[in-house]
């Protein structure tokens, strides 16, 4: 095979090469979703807790080779060590826990309750039907942790699934391939493709895949759901986010100000759901700034060495030049850098400065854009209302955070925030939670991944519905017609909801003219 079919996975921190992983073709893709084909229907024969068992097996790999994984991510995205183990593998372990205890529960049919007496004859039940064939294209920033919740879920669903990971990770989606086909699933249950990110889209959609899940930016997922208009595949979007967070008079400011360079800085700001916007109330814009330039400041930044580092490395060149672009922009419309930790002199990798910008206004387009790197711009401001105001101005609203020690009010102002995720005291880490679903509002997505919402995502509902009422013939809209039916029917209108006595009575007589009909041939 030649070295035209590979491609290579460098360390982002040192540029050392840390392997190869084998190109796909469309074909390769083809043959896989042939082979799903044939295995899904089997797979979803298996009661949910016998999928559960299979799964058991790739957590016993997560947390038998933790420490090793959490290697692999930090060498071939850049985050340091601790934010590998904290961010992915960790919560892959408490995800796949509770996803493998929920699932049967989740799948359980579920009885609805009769709407109107008069037709209690027919019960109806929902049932989760899998989609068949899952495709999940899945990015760079968390190549473990997004991946991963999303193939578990679709395979305890009961779908055969494909992943596509992102080229610029491919050690990590190597070890992802790993975990599953070491678990011992049935043959087509679970294939990994290496497919280049500019074909993979349209092929999965084109091959024929039963629901793409994908995760990237709004222009790409844009073009996907153009794309599965023409089929009317079902796609569900995890696109950018440009966070706000409202920090209020009352708030804890030393929490909030660690809150703030921990959700906005960790992963090198690469996290969709990180802090971007920072909006202080003016009562305590200078002390939440004092602090925030101290941790900011104190922040070490280098290439992961026994884990004595806070950020690593940015994952691509091409991301440092937009977070650059963000930059220049601000300063040129009048921001300030107000405060920066600098990585140490003479490192060759993709290491930029954690920045704090000041004076900023909604005409940059760091408040404007998702930027996806290490910048913080804050704004004060006169109230939380405009706080609001200000959070909601954006076509993005994937998450969003309210800062304060009354949690009453927190939670009135955090309701009113037009994002998918809201923390309280926190952001970021709902993510980490297996029970809530993740996702946004507005250009930030559609669908959710995670929680029972998510879990939904993976199956199709339908409904069931048996007529038990014994001896029942034909119902009583059936042919033929005549003034006696039309007279009956009417009277169920005048019998549930006529403002008269005599009204309902009169329908009461005409519907008991009408029921003998439905018990005859």
């Amino acid at each position: 095979m030649s070295e035209a079919e590979f491609s290579q996975a460098r360390n982002p921190a040192s540029g050392q090469t840390l392997g190869r992983s084998r190109l796909n073709t469309v074909d390769d893709l083809q043959r896989a979703l042939g082979l799903a084909r044939r295995a899904q229907p089997g797979w979803a024969a298996l009661k949910p807790r016998e999928r559960a068992r299979y799964l058991r097996g790739v957590r016993d790999y997560l947390v038998a080779d933790a420490d090793q994984l959490a290697q692999v991510i930090s060498a071939d995205n850049g985050k340091t060590r601790v934010d590998a183990l904290a961010t992915e593998v960790l919560p892959a372990a408490m995800a796949i826990s509770y996803y493998m205890k929920k699932a049967p529960g989740f799948l359980r049919p579920r009885r609805l309750m009769p709407g109107n007496i008069l037709l209690a004859n027919k019960l109806a039940s929902i049932h989760r039907v899998p989609f068949g064939v899952v495709g999940i294209i899945s990015p760079w920033n968390y190549p473990f942790g997004i991946p991963f919740s999303e193939v578990v879920m679709g395979l305890l669903a009961g779908n055969a699934v494909i992943l596509k990971t992102a080229s610029e990770t491919q050690m990590v989606g190597r070890r992802l391939e790993e975990a599953f086909v070491t678990a011992g699933l049935p043959r087509g249950v679970f294939s990994y493709l290496n497919l280049p990110g500019r074909v993979a889209g349209e092929a999965f959609l084109r091959g024929g895949v039963d629901k793409l899940f994908f995760t990237g930016s709004v222009a790409v997922g844009k073009q996907l759901m153009t794309l599965a208009a023409e089929s009317l595949t079902p796609v569900s979007l995890e696109l950018g986010g440009n966070d706000a967070m409202l920090v209020c008079p009352d708030a804890d400011l030393e929490r909030a100000a660690a809150g703030a360079v921990w959700a906005g800085l960790s992963n090198c700001g690469q996290s969709c759901g990180g802090v971007e916007r920072i909006y202080v109330h003016r009562a305590v814009y200078g002390h939440f700034m004092a602090l925030l330039k101290k941790r900011v400041e104190a922040l070490r930044i280098g290439p992961d060495v026994d884990c004595q580092v806070d950020l690593g490395a940015m994952t691509t060149q091409r991301q440092m030049e937009t977070v650059r672009r963000h930059l220049a922009d601000a300063l040129a419309r009048g921001a300030k850098i107000f405060a920066q930790a600098e990585p140490p002199q003479g490192l060759s990798g993709n290491f930029m400065p954690a920045t704090v910008l000041s004076q900023v206004n909604h005409d940059m387009a760091v408040m404007r854009e998702e930027t996806f790197g290490p910048v913080l711009a804050v704004m004060k401001v006169a109230n939380m209302e405009e706080a609001v105001a200000l959070a909601n101005d954006s076509d993005l609203g994937l998450t969003g955070s309210v800062w304060s020690q009354s949690h009453a009010g927190a939670r009135r102002l955090a309701r009113r925030i037009k994002a998918g995720a809201i923390t309280i005291n926190d952001h970021l880490m709902s993510h980490g939670l297996a029970e809530t679903p993740w996702g946004g509002f507005k250009q930030s997505g559609i669908g959710r991944t995670h929680g029972k919402l998510g879990f939904d995502e993976m199956t199709e509902p339908q409904v069931v519905v048996d007529d038990i009422m014994p001896g029942l013939r034909k119902n009583m809209w059936w042919h033929p017609h005549g003034p006696r039916v039309y007279a009956g029917l009417k009277g169920i209108i005048d019998l549930l909801y006529a403002k008269s006595l005599a009204g309902r009575w009169r329908g009461a007589r005409d519907l008991l003219r009408l029921f003998p009909r439905s018990f005859k041939p």
